[in-house]
């Protein structure tokens, strides 16, 4: 078998989804698209993004010795239509992905454990490992190994598992045989820019993060904007929207990793999750993705789906939190005694 082959191989029995191999270079295409979204501010209060922008465009602006990458890929898909309890409005609707448990420790440990048997089988050429923590465009080098192609929402689509892949990525000085990069199989389709809440897509393949409810309700700090807070509904933990109206989905299995399935509820009472102090916020979400985003601003995000809720029987837990300690979350707690109150 060839070095290739091999990787392959070994990444399938670790329990990878998908293993593919191209060159640690992208496209001029790619780094005009990456300054586009910046210069226009898309990206909003990510300030991570313009600071190791070079380190981001190319590969080996962020290791120069790496020659190539194996683009990896963990079918995440739900076996439950993620979108079911936007219309269950005293309810919480969370993000398929920050169902189980949080994905980069789950991918982390399979990328080492290939990295560390590529280490043995191919006598310690180096390499390095990447979620997305990491300034790595994982969307468009998974495009480009034939993972998938970027959709109009931007995100990475797969014939085989639609719109769940969670991606990661290993830099190898290793000379490896590249795959052929996906084409783009998007078509006229346009489900995934019709289904945003928000319209955060001003044109097919381009984002504004400021207006995406995924941003909103994960990366940014302080008050979520005014004009975006009814179409956030029950969102409180990332969206889905465009993820799951895309027609590809019908060729997706739910995933085999039990470590991606539901923790608990899949949507859990609003009044429940209001009530979390910080210490309760930490237990229930220890080993989730959510809880890096803090008891304030995970609460912040209850309290805007409590204000949409129509639930009169809500009013006292808006109430009660309004003389919360967060400036923030208060704010947030007293539109939501507005909007039970009008």
């Amino acid at each position: 078998m060839s070095p290739t082959e091999l990787i392959r191989a070994e990444a399938l029995r670790l329990g990878f989804d998908i293993a593919r191999f191209t060159q640690a270079t992208l496209p001029a295409q790619a780094r005009a698209r990456l300054d586009a979204f910046l210069e226009a501010g898309a990206h909003g209060g990510m300030a991570w993004m313009e600071t190791r922008r070079e380190q981001r465009a190319q590969p080996r602006g962020l290791w120069p010795e790496a020659v190539s990458i194996i683009s990896l890929g963990l079918n995440y898909g739900p076996d439950y239509d993620p979108l079911a309890s936007l219309s269950q409005r005293s309810r919480a609707t969370i993000s398929a992905y920050a169902q189980g448990r949080d994905y980069h420790d789950v991918m982390k440990k399979r990328l080492k454990a290939l990295g560390q048997w590529m280490a043995r089988e191919f006598r310690g050429q180096p390499l390095k490992v990447f979620v997305d923590t990491a300034p790595v465009m994982e969307k468009p080098i998974a495009a480009q190994a034939g993972l998938g192609w970027q959709g109009k929402h931007t995100n990475l689509v797969s014939r085989a598992h639609g719109s769940w892949l969670f991606l990661g990525e290993i830099y190898t000085t290793l000379d490896l045989a590249p795959d052929a990069p996906e084409s783009d199989h998007c078509g006229s389709c346009r489900a995934c820019l019709d289904a945003c809440p928000t319209a955060a897509f001003p044109a097919p393949y381009r984002l504004d993060a400021r207006r995406c409810i995924s941003y909103l309700t994960i990366e940014h700090h302080g008050p979520i904007p005014h004009e975006f807070r009814r179409a956030m509904g029950n969102r409180i933990y990332g969206c889905d929207d465009c993820l799951a109206a895309c027609p590809w989905n019908k060729f997706a299995r739910a995933s085999a990793e039990m470590q991606f399935s539901p923790r608990a509820e899949v949507a859990p009472p609003l009044a429940e999750l209001a009530a979390l102090d910080d210490a309760q916020f930490r237990a229930r979400h220890a080993g989730s993705p959510i809880k890096r985003i803090g008891r304030n601003r995970f609460i912040r995000n209850v309290l805007i789906a409590i204000g949409n809720s129509a639930d009169a029987a809500l009013l006292p837990v808006a109430r009660r939190l309004c003389e919360d300690a967060d400036p923030v979350v208060a704010e947030a707690a007293a539109w939501a005694v507005e909007q039970l109150s009008a």
